[in-house]
């Protein structure tokens, strides 16, 4: 369960893919300059892709996001959709560059071979690599790519990443998108997390995010092979533009539960997982010398509170949260030891980001230990009175929490209990409502929770970490950030200031009242440092991500799955 930060001048860091020939150039360009590399048309061929899973050695399957019954969508812009929380939907449908989220800075050439910045940022040109053929075998062009960036700017529903697009146009080659302000440090956003897709089909389905794309037309390297309420199978695309990858089928099947997930990893029916799964590096690597663990830190995990609702939506109450959960428990009794605890209230990824991090809050340290006096006495002060069942109120209003999570996710449902617990003490009515992924994932999109337990994007600079947390934009009724509500037009004229930003010196200045607003406000509430859970097995398949050989993160969630199933190579 992840998500990106990016070199200042956002310059490009050339990174050789392994697999394919066509990934081996590195395209990029800082705010002046341009530079790229042409694709190759050799690729890896693959086994038939008609071999069971275990039998054939060249069937991947891969669990990233525990689930029950699934429905059959593939619609790339619902990021509630099973298909998009298992991770199948990276695999059919591709953006204009793929980051590598270990390494800031560096994109590797994707759907566009180069690009460059123009006007002071505020317009991006994509040369746009030819020879692509959607799965059906048409040609895709820029006039698809121009498409799905005017559909993005047309219907707000299904623009997940908030892109304030002012324009679109085309030529033969190249697509230009501009932008009412600089742009600089939102390219994440704008080439990394947005699918393009087929004009031919989707100016017919009306509202796109309402259509279903049960048959998906996409230019990625697998195509869907079959369906079922408990799973899904991809095989090989051979018109793929990269090459017939080396993986002839992957497979997306439903586990209930961590348990379930462990079990099949344990057998060899699941060769890549991607969630905490309590113990797992004894249960999964001792004795058994063909299975890995690689946990790399890149995210800030919080508990996000609706800031609608009552009595989330009052900071003292956010603040007695805060004082209150026990950031240490959480840490080696929630997620295994694995991710420690946050250390500041401005909840920037530490020490990813240290470089970012403002003086102005450099003083601002969170207890990595529950201050129940602290969080009572912050209620007591505002007002807040112990009414007849021993938890505090307001003019007769009881302050109750329900904190809700999957019940699957392992970690966050023990993380929520010992926040729960920790509130109580605090005399706040706080509980753990565990739900099923889909019911969590459809509450969030809409706003109705009160508080969750969530991870941040992963980002490749600390524009996406706070723009996915704060940016109004993304506050619609199917939202893929900003889950809490935030519409604040002070933070977003400062998210606009930081994406126009493309020096060191700049972007610490322009953090800092952003940094200052998390700490002061807790629209989210900073909890433990997150790592990429990455679990796989290297006897039936080599070309792994590593410490080593970091090419890219290692998470079998989408969008960047897709880089590395493009290394593997079945043994």
């Amino acid at each position: 369960m992840k998500r990106w930060i990016q070199n200042p001048k956002l310059r490009a860091a050339c990174g050789a893919l392994a697999v394919i020939a066509a990934l081996a150039g590195c395209g990029g360009s800082s705010s002046s300059s341009n530079s790229g590399a042409a694709a190759s048309s050799s690729g890896a061929s693959g086994a038939s892709s008609s071999a069971p899973a275990a039998a054939s050695g060249a069937a991947l399957t891969v669990e990233s996001s525990q689930q029950n019954a699934i429905t059959q969508s593939f619609n790339p812009y619902v990021s509630t959709s099973a298909a998009s929380l298992l991770g199948a939907v990276s695999l059919l449908y591709e953006p204009l560059l793929q980051p590598n989220v270990i390494k800031p800075g560096q994109y590797y050439p994707w759907l566009a071979t180069r690009y460059r910045w123009a006007n002071g940022g505020k317009s991006i040109t994509f040369t746009i690599r030819s020879g692509v053929k959607w799965s059906n075998g048409t040609p895709l062009t820029t006039a698809d790519v121009a498409f799905t960036y005017n559909l993005l700017k047309a219907h707000p529903d299904v623009n997940t990443v908030g892109l304030a697009l002012t324009g679109v146009t085309s030529t033969a080659s190249t697509v230009t998108l501009n932008f009412a302000t600089p742009q600089y440090a939102n390219l994440q956003n704008i080439a990394g997390q947005v699918y393009i897709v087929p004009q031919a089909i989707w100016s017919k389905v009306g509202d796109p995010g309402k259509y279903v794309d049960a048959n998906p037309v996409g230019s990625g390297p697998y195509v869907v092979k079959s369906f079922t309420a408990e799973g899904i199978t991809l095989s090989a695309n051979p018109n793929y533009w990269g090459g017939r990858p080396a993986v002839s089928t992957v497979q997306f099947p439903t586990f209930a539960s961590a348990s379930a997930a462990l079990s099949a990893l344990q057998t060899n029916q699941l060769l890549w997982g991607g969630n905490f799964i309590p113990g797992v590096q004894k249960l999964f690597v001792t004795g058994q010398p063909n299975h890995s663990v690689w946990f790399p830190p890149v995210q800030t995990n919080s508990l996000e509170p609706n800031l609608s609702r009552w009595p989330t939506n009052q900071l003292v109450v956010r603040q007695a949260i805060s004082d209150a959960i026990d950031r240490t428990a959480i840490s080696q009794q929630g997620e295994g030891g694995l991710e420690p605890p946050v250390q500041n209230a401005s909840g920037l990824t530490l020490p990813v980001f240290q470089q970012f991090l403002s003086p102005s809050v450099s003083g601002d340290t969170l207890s990595p230990h529950s201050n129940i006096a602290a969080a009572r006495a912050a209620l007591k002060n505002a007002g807040y009175k112990i009414d007849g069942n021993g938890y505090f109120a307001l003019n007769g209003k009881q302050v109750t929490i329900a904190i809700t999570d999957p019940s699957s996710f392992n970690d966050y449902a023990n993380d929520d209990e010992l926040a729960a617990k920790s509130l109580r003490q605090a005399g706040i009515d706080a509980s753990f409502v565990g739900q099923s992924t889909n019911a969590w994932s459809a509450d969030l999109a809409t706003g109705n929770f009160q508080l969750t337990g969530h991870w941040s994007q992963t980002s490749v600079s600390p524009y996406q970490l706070y723009n996915d947390w704060l940016n109004s934009a993304l506050a619609t009724n199917n939202r893929a950030g900003n889950f809490e509500g935030l519409k604040d037009p002070a933070i977003d004229a400062d998210l606009r200031k930081l994406a126009s930003d493309h020096t060191v010196a700049a972007q610490q200045a322009d953090l800092a009242p952003i940094e200052q607003y998390v700490a002061k406000n807790l629209p989210v509430i900073p909890t433990v440092y997150g790592v990429v859970f990455d679990e796989y097995n290297t006897n039936k398949f080599s070309g792994w991500p590593t410490a080593q050989n970091a090419y890219e993160s290692g998470s079998p969630n989408a969008p960047t799955n897709e880089v590395v199933i493009l290394h593997l190579k079945p043994r």
